[in-house]
């Protein structure tokens, strides 16, 4: 591993060694292959917190299964536009990853990435008269061509059997399939991205490195304390560019930075656990990510679903996840995260989104109080015949959904916060520093959120003499629509489909 001295001055800082970082690293070492960079990471290793494959759901978010990306309007219509946003958000990851694929950097799609179709599946008069009309809306638009719709038994039990084996026909069901759908190991993806990114010159990684401090140097660079959790021992690197990828940690960071854009952010911890089935004769049976209706009052991202998982070559299932609570920002973080990440600016925010959100809490408060035979029972109603020696409790990644200072309405002006379930993109004004936090859709439009980090922080060298032309060989839907595109939207899913060696139709 590099040894970090006091002369090092990379031209970028990569803050934590996941998917996000490693993105970001791999489009800027692609655009200008000068640029030193150095990338920090508290672990022993790159990809072990959210990104890995069992701390993060790989659902690879396409917006065909997720019903909470298409709310329903007062009127009984359904509002597709997030769907539509996140659907050709992931076609950026694909196309990135084709581009790696393609000039060898990656060997074999396989090692991350597998087709496996998106189901969406509810029961309930009101809730299958939802879904019909999503499908009704989704259908017709270009982006979500393929997509199916059945309320027939033995259709939906052809697509997914565990679904229906032992359910009777008391209340009815519904299911929408696409079969493009893909299943995403994002932790292999991160070590596969730093590997090419460390084959290269100009490029560290230095693990079991903690950033420390974020301090303004005289110049306008930033002067990176990082600590050896191994020895204690102290060192610094001064650069002109930091990217705060480091998920749940990003908050504390950002903090430290001390720039005015980051004053009121705070952020709240939500752990998952998942129930797993390893078992071959269970697993086997179900090829398929399927998605159902949030319950009432609850944060997007505990919405239960089934997932087929394929990691290491092994294919499990998870279920889940229920909800639980944790002081901690990281899986291997601190109990102390949540306390020591509030300040006199972002206590005020945490009171206001606590008050306009007690439904919220006191869903998250029900899950933690739950028995695990509660929570069995909620595998039932996806899967009857679920049995509970074949499920075992696994406990996801940390998520720190973000809230957002924003000024109050009106004539009395004062601080308010609000809940976002999204990312968002924290910059500097001089576009010097910029951190990201929130939780999903996450690592399935990484692609497109270090795109954004490119417009945001280099729109300088976004120009046809600069970047813009490699850009476009990695991204080639680069400044167009897709949404609005047909038929680009089909040459581009035609072209990675191939690569990646996915389902297209």
């Amino acid at each position: 591993m590099p040894a970090i001295s006091n002369s090092d001055r990379p031209d970028v800082v990569l803050i934590g060694a996941g998917i996000m970082s490693a993105t970001l690293g791999t489009f800027l070492k692609e655009l200008e292959p000068s640029l030193t960079i150095a990338m920090f990471e508290t672990l022993h290793d790159c990809g072990h917190e959210s990104s890995n494959g069992w701390n993060n759901a790989g659902t690879g978010h396409a917006g065909y299964c997720e019903l909470y990306y298409t709310p329903q309007r007062n009127d009984g219509s359904v509002d597709i536009s997030k769907a539509l946003q996140v659907n050709t958000e992931f076609d950026i990851s694909r196309q990135l990853w084709s581009f790696l694929i393609d000039k060898g950097a990656i060997p074999d799609p396989r090692a991350f990435i597998h087709p496996c179709p998106h189901m969406s599946f509810v029961w309930g008069a009101g809730n299958v008269a939802f879904l019909r009309q999503r499908f009704k809306e989704m259908s017709a638009h270009h982006c979500f061509r393929g997509l199916e719709y059945s309320e027939d038994r033995s259709k939906i039990a052809e697509w997914a059997p565990l679904l229906m084996d032992g359910r009777d026909d008391t209340e009815p069901f519904a299911a929408t399939r696409i079969i493009t759908g893909s299943d995403v190991d994002y932790g292999a993806l991160t070590q596969l991205l730093v590997k090419h990114l460390s084959d290269q010159p100009g490029f560290d990684v230095h693990y079991n490195r903690k950033v420390i401090g974020l301090d303004r140097e005289h110049d306008g660079r930033w002067r990176i304390s990082v600590e050896d959790v191994v020895d204690g021992s102290v060192e610094t690197v001064s650069t002109k560019f930091v990217f705060i990828g480091a998920g749940g940690g990003a908050v504390p960071l950002l903090q430290k930075s001390k720039i005015p854009e980051a004053k009121g952010y705070a952020g709240f911890p939500v752990s998952g656990i998942f129930l797993r089935c390893d078992v071959d004769a269970v697993s086997h049976r179900h090829h398929a990510k399927v998605y159902g209706q949030a319950p009432s009052g609850s944060p997007a991202m505990t919405v239960p679903h089934l997932d087929t998982r394929i990691i290491d070559g092994k294919q499990s299932l998870l279920f889940g996840p229920y909800a639980g609570f944790s002081t901690r920002f990281l899986k291997h973080g601190a109990l102390t995260d949540l306390f020591t990440s509030l300040t006199i600016h972002n206590f005020i925010p945490l009171l206001d989104v606590a008050r306009d959100n007690v439904r919220w809490a006191e869903y998250l408060i029900g899950q933690v109080l739950q028995s695990s035979s509660q929570q069995f029972a909620t595998l039932k109603d996806f899967v009857p015949r679920a049995m509970k020696k074949d499920w075992k409790e696994a406990v996801a990644g940390q998520r720190v959904v973000t809230i957002k200072p924003h000024e109050s309405k009106g004539w009395l002006k004062r601080e308010e916060g609000k809940l976002e379930f999204g990312t968002e993109l924290v910059v500097a004004q001089d576009k010097s520093i910029v951190a990201l936090l929130g939780a999903s859709p996450g690592a399935s439009t990484a692609a497109a959120i270090a795109i954004g980090v490119l417009e945001k922080c280099f729109n300088d060298k976004l120009t046809a003499d600069r970047w813009l032309p490699k850009l476009k060989e990695m991204i080639p839907s680069y400044g167009e629509s897709l949404i609005k595109d047909a038929a680009l939207t089909r040459q581009v899913r035609a072209d990675t489909a191939a690569l990646l060696q996915l389902e297209n139709v």
